[in-house]
């Protein structure tokens, strides 16, 4: 009876000790966690009085990542008792298990500091004079490379060697470029567009090859987002831009005007002093440009009209503001037809008879 006492006591306490153990280093990662959470927000309260926004970047990026290091560590210690208790599994390879963890953490921590600098330069916050696009590309770049050397990182530490994998991605490399050609040539048509940059986002363009036409919302490594003006998304692929032309409107100096007018073969007398008194009207408009070229000519005998020109450009490349500018020169342009007592012309058919024919009216 004694004996049988004695290995229920001894029993007891082997299991109390572990199991006590485990419930103190849980309870010690919370209270650590719950201690994280309160520095991360003094951290931040500190960094956000401050001018510099890298250390925003960087505290807002540590937060999550160290949160799930701390909860981690005590999982780690906590496997490790069991493990020594009752050695239902193995934890003999437990430090390349704690540096993958690390260098994932590591690596994510890294990711979202690039994420949030990213979010910071494209919203205005941190001064930049590269564009958009330009901006997204270098931090693709910069977020692949970090995934690359951490994958490495990892192989390295499971025991694969690194001349191995170079090499396997090599040979992998060239079945995934035959198999996936498309996917590659819309991957360099992206890199194309982000190193020439015929358009950022936000440009007006469009292809006088292809039914493509309206605003640039977005540039990826397979496809470009372009909103046509009826409100329609229309998804392009990168590699169609190295085998077609395209225009960017958004990028032109001058808004032209070129119209032709004709008056009435009558006005015929008046038609050098109109061409005139319109090219010193285009002159002295604020809205056009004298430096570009200028021309108001009388072109050629149509056939209901004398068909002269107006051809110039006006300072503004607003589209809206263009029409109304343009509304005002036509206006003007047409009272000074009227005050020489002329008219703009319009097909009209003249009979001419020979003979002069009488017409006698009917007498009943």
């Amino acid at each position: 009876m004694d004996d049988y006492q004695s290995l229920i006591e001894l029993l007891c306490e082997y299991v109390l000790v572990w199991w006590v153990q485990c419930l103190l280093i849980a309870v010690a990662s919370g209270v650590a966690y719950w201690l994280l959470l309160h520095l991360v927000e003094r951290l931040k309260t500190k960094a956000g009085n401050t001018q510099n926004l890298f250390d925003d970047a960087v505290v807002g990026a540590f937060s999550v990542p160290a949160a799930y290091a701390v909860l981690l560590v005590g999982l780690g210690f906590i496997l490790e008792i069991i493990d020594a208790r009752f050695e239902s599994f193995s934890l003999q390879d437990q430090n390349q298990f704690y540096y993958i963890v690390g260098t994932i953490l590591f690596t994510w921590f890294v990711l979202r500091l690039i994420r949030i600098r990213e979010n910071q330069i494209l919203k205005g916050e941190v001064e930049s004079k590269s564009d958009q696009a330009t901006i997204t590309a270098i931090f693709k770049v910069i977020r692949l490379t970090v995934l690359v050397l951490a994958g490495l990182v990892c192989f390295q530490t499971l025991g694969f060697s690194l001349s191995g994998v170079i090499a396997f991605g090599g040979v992998g490399g060239a079945a995934v470029a035959f198999a996936a050609k498309d996917l590659l040539a819309n991957f360099f048509g992206g890199l194309m567009v982000y190193m020439d940059k015929p358009f950022v986002v936000g440009d007006w363009v469009r292809s006088p090859d292809k039914n493509i036409e309206g605003t640039v919302e977005y540039i990826g490594w397979r496809v470009t987002r372009i909103r046509t003006f009826d409100k329609r998304p229309l998804y392009v692929p990168n590699s169609t831009f190295t085998q077609i032309s395209i225009e960017n409107p958004s990028r032109m100096t001058h808004r032209r005007i070129y119209e032709k007018i004709g008056v009435r073969y009558a006005d015929m007398a008046n038609v050098e002093a109109i061409c005139k008194d319109i090219r010193r009207m285009l002159v002295d408009h604020e809205d056009i440009d004298d430096s570009q070229t200028l021309m108001v000519n009388f072109n050629a005998f149509a056939a209901s009209s004398l068909e002269f020109f107006v051809y110039t450009f006006t300072h503004t490349t607003d589209w809206q503001t263009y029409h109304r500018i343009k509304q005002n020169v036509l206006v003007r342009i047409g009272q000074i037809i009227e005050s020489y007592d002329a008219e703009i012309a319009f097909p009209t058919q003249s009979l001419h008879l020979e003979t002069p024919v009488e017409v006698h009216a009917k007498q009943n």
